[in-house]
């Protein structure tokens, strides 16, 4: 459970899958109020997702159950689940959970919160950013969970981020958006998006202040600790990938547009191919090329470079002269940079991916036994 003892600004962005969990259709319908929040609560290991009626009655004794136990009214708590999909929440167990978090709440849990909400995640994921307005320092901190499921139709799997500064909700979701969709929306780990993706920013103003306006410079320091963040935890989600050894940044200049740039980046993160070379140390550049070549954005092969690891291996039309054995020292990293410039405008954008290995299959392959 997550409290902010000063009725928070909140916004939210939640999955783009048309089928959508029952705790995601409870907090987009609470957060459509506008109305402060005061607590959220999570549960992992269950998604209640496709689980009928019972599951939106059971998201909601989730809301009022901490309501309850944090003297609340159950609109002022949202509700996240992650988990198996299908399954009835076993409810006289996570309602006896929630009465427990609810009595050891503390102000320097935020490690465990992290802990608790992980499922297939291998180390827990936080990040903090500091930024200073009008003479007032401003902490921004957040934590994510994720390792599988994962692509860009939203953010990742669960985040929560809260912050003390003054937002009034009407900038903080505009804010968010911008934000997951330059960071979260970048990471690609298996091309599937889940029915629970949900990131939730809280803003409580408890550092003091005014709130910050529209256009200011204190809004503008704000989304970029925001981004900061978020960035970190979206590396950090890429990095601990379902079965990953390695993960990788895709950086695509010279597109038409930021959109173009970002089709072309995610298609080259996602593409099978491409993963599995990396994690075999294959220096085979050319599915590069070839995912370039089918992800919709225009530009002409020679105008193309590619680098892999800092190393020109395809510049405007044609291969470089770059001994293999250097490229497969490049793919060695645990951490990848490849850069690519389509010579087709001034576009730019960036995915992350990571490698694809056996250890993938089997951990998705045995996930409810």
């Amino acid at each position: 459970m997550i409290r902010s003892d000063i009725p928070a600004a909140a916004a939210g962005v939640f999955t783009r899958n048309s089928v959508k969990a029952a705790p995601v259709v409870i907090s987009q319908l609470t957060l459509r109020r506008g109305t402060p929040i005061s607590a959220v609560v999570v549960n992992a290991g269950n998604a209640n997702a496709c689980t009928g009626g019972q599951g939106f009655r059971d998201a909601l004794v989730m809301c009022t159950t901490a309501a309850d136990a944090l003297d609340l009214d159950p609109s002022d708590v949202l509700v996240c689940s992650t988990g198996v999909i299908g399954r009835p929440m076993p409810m006289e167990r996570v309602v006896r959970g929630i009465r427990a978090a609810a009595l050891s709440m503390s102000p320097s849990a935020g490690g465990e919160v992290a802990r608790a909400i992980m499922t297939t995640d291998t180390i827990a994921k936080v990040a903090e950013a500091t930024f200073t307005a009008g003479g007032v320092t401003y902490t921004i901190g957040g934590t994510a969970k994720g390792a599988g499921m994962i692509h860009p139709d939203m953010a990742t799997l669960l985040a929560f981020i809260t912050t003390d500064a003054p937002m009034d909700a009407a900038l903080l979701h505009p804010a968010l958006v911008r934000v997951t969709d330059s960071t979260f929306n970048c990471v690609t780990v298996d091309g599937d998006t889940s029915t629970n993706d949900s990131c939730i920013l809280l803003a409580n103003g408890a550092a003091g202040g005014t709130a910050f306006a529209e256009g200011s410079s204190a809004l503008a320091d704000f989304e970029g600790a925001l981004f900061a963040v978020c960035d970190s935890l979206a590396e950090q989600i890429v990095a601990d990938a379902e079965g990953a050894t390695r993960h990788f940044r895709v950086a695509v200049n010279g597109a038409s547009d930021i959109e173009q740039a970002r089709i072309a980046a995610r298609v080259v993160a996602q593409s099978p191919l491409v993963k599995t070379a990396i994690h075999g140390g294959d220096p085979n550049w050319g599915r590069i090329v070839a995912a370039l070549g089918r992800s919709g954005a225009t530009f002409t092969l020679d105008r193309c470079r590619v680098a892999i690891g800092g190393l020109v291996v395809f510049d405007r039309g044609a291969p470089e002269s770059v001994d293999p054995d250097r490229i497969r020292a490049a793919l060695s990293h645990r951490r990848l940079d490849i850069v690519i410039d389509l010579g087709a405008g001034d576009g730019s954008g960036h995915a992350w991916g990571c490698d694809l290995s056996a250890d993938y299959v089997r951990i998705n392959a045995d996930y409810t036994t």
